[in-house]
């Protein structure tokens, strides 16, 4: 099927990071363990023609509705997940990882059925053999799965069905209409040919393989539309979310216009998880109180991060929220305190070293671009405070600044070495520096590293102090000054 083409793409603005940390999500699904063992394969094995691996490393992660539940954690949301395991080492480690990722377990240990174990054998960044451990749990244990998911939600805002057709999910309408009973939404990822079991859930999140296995082959945009309102209309769904590769994602609801958005990576190494991004980054949204319209924007956003990664991972509140300050080309430029303290946030979340300096920046001068390009090559991200309006005043006296504070920013946000720019009202920027605790503080001029307000807090915390500089005979005084006689 084509691309979509006659119809415009959908842009949600999303303006700010939804309130993930009050959001309280419960999952519910078949939970497995991911594993992972890594080494070089440099010969054949004499006994058979394949590679002989000899492992140097392993990793254990959790995957399929358990990966929901950590994605959701990830982004500050409260993840409580129900789930059955084995009475097995696989299911204590399971248990283990997700209650340090602040995950809360309420999983049946069958006593017929070993936890879901997924062992990867991997080879310079190559996956040579998958073994799967896995048995059909009891009817016994998804009736007790049942109970403890009908407990948890009077605790919960959403609801998400995670279903890797492994069994756990063979009894959905129990949980699906005691939901609906508490008005609490209910977000599926689906799995079969048969998506009756699903009647009556908020949003399903087929990918378009799954899609078009219960409908059939769509040829064109309007045959998928068309397909898939109905499907939405007969199994009475508050809407259906496709997710579709490179083509994007398109939101379908009833008696509203389709919602489409492109795909938003630019690299795809690997697309393992990247369903599970979608459901927990859409339920999480719609549990902080978000529309389905941005909270499928923000899935989007969140997909096109993790496909840029190897193996399922995790999407972090400071990843996605430096995801949209790109998107709405708020990466760099002229900050609140407020808004750079969160920009700092992601920056550090990132292994990013921060660099801050100050001064009253009244006129721009060849000295002030080239002491800030050399303050900026100490660091990742570069942090210019400038006095306000009436600190510069205080300061430098009647007729002082020349520039108001809002050009002065604007100025010194163009320049390539700033990436944030930041006023102050005070005389110093020893309170800014107490909020942003910056990794390096630079000043320039003829200062001892001892005189630099603000220096003996940075260097209590370990950070570093410099001092640089300024380019001979470039002063905004002695500016100032020549305009005046001339």
């Amino acid at each position: 099927m084509a691309a979509p083409g006659s119809r415009p793409h959908s842009n949600t603005s999303i303006a700010e990071i939804p309130p993930f940390h009050q959001a309280r999500v419960l999952v519910v699904g078949d939970v497995m363990l991911d594993r992972y063992w890594h080494g070089k394969a440099t010969r054949i094995s004499p006994e058979a023609p394949v590679p002989v691996v000899k492992v140097n490393g392993s990793e254990d992660r959790p995957g399929g509705a358990a990966n929901v539940a950590l994605n959701i954690a990830a982004l500050g949301a409260a993840a409580t997940l129900a789930g059955i395991t084995g009475q097995d080492e696989a299911g204590e480690e399971l248990a283990r990882r997700l209650a340090a990722a602040g995950v809360l377990c309420h999983f049946q240990a069958s006593s017929d059925a070993p936890t879901i174990t997924k062992l990867r054998i991997i080879s310079q960044h190559q996956q040579l053999l998958r073994v799967d451990f896995e048995q059909p749990f009891s009817p016994d244990d998804v009736d007790i799965l049942v109970v403890h998911a009908l407990a948890a939600l009077d605790h919960t805002q959403v609801l998400v069905l995670s279903d890797y057709g492994k069994g756990s999910l063979s009894d959905t309408q129990s949980m699906i209409k005691a939901a609906r009973a508490r008005a609490i939404p209910v977000v599926v990822d689906p799995k079969g040919a048969d998506f009756e079991k699903y009647r009556g859930a908020t949003v399903i999140t087929p990918n378009l393989s799954e899609f078009e296995t219960v409908v059939g082959a769509c040829s064109s945009e309007d045959e998928l539309i068309s397909k898939g309102q109905q499907l939405r209309s007969d199994l009475d769904l508050g809407a259906l979310l496709i997710t579709r590769g490179e083509h994007g994602m398109t939101l379908l609801q009833a008696e509203k216009p389709p919602f489409h958005l492109p795909a938003q990576a630019r690299e795809v190494f690997d697309v393992t998880g990247a369903g599970d991004t979608v459901v927990s980054v859409l339920a999480a949204a719609l549990a902080a109180g978000e529309t389905l319209q941005t909270g499928t924007a923000l899935a989007n956003l969140a997909a096109g991060l993790v496909v840029a990664k190897l193996g399922t991972a995790a999407i972090s509140g400071p990843e996605l929220r430096r995801a949209m300050q790109l998107q709405e080309g708020r990466g760099r430029g002229v900050m609140t305190a407020d808004q750079l303290a969160l920009v700092v946030e992601d920056a550090r979340a990132h292994g990013e070293k921060v660099v801050f300096t100050n001064g009253c920046f009244d006129i721009i001068h060849a000295g002030h671009v080239g002491y800030l390009t050399e303050a900026r090559k100490l660091g990742d991200r570069l942090i210019v405070a400038i006095n306000n309006d009436d600190s510069v005043k205080r300061l430098k006296g009647p007729g002082r600044p020349i520039n108001p504070v809002d050009r002065r920013m604007a100025v010194l946000a163009g320049l390539a070495a700033v990436d944030w720019v930041v006023s102050f009202a005070d005389d110093t920027p020893e309170a800014l520096l107490r909020q942003i605790r910056p990794d390096v503080l630079v000043k320039g001029g003829d200062y001892s590293v001892d005189g630099v307000v603000g220096g003996d807090f940075v260097h209590s915390y370990g950070g570093e102090v410099r001092v640089l500089n300024f380019l001979d005979n470039c002063s905004t005084s002695a500016i100032v000054e020549k305009v005046r006689n001339s």
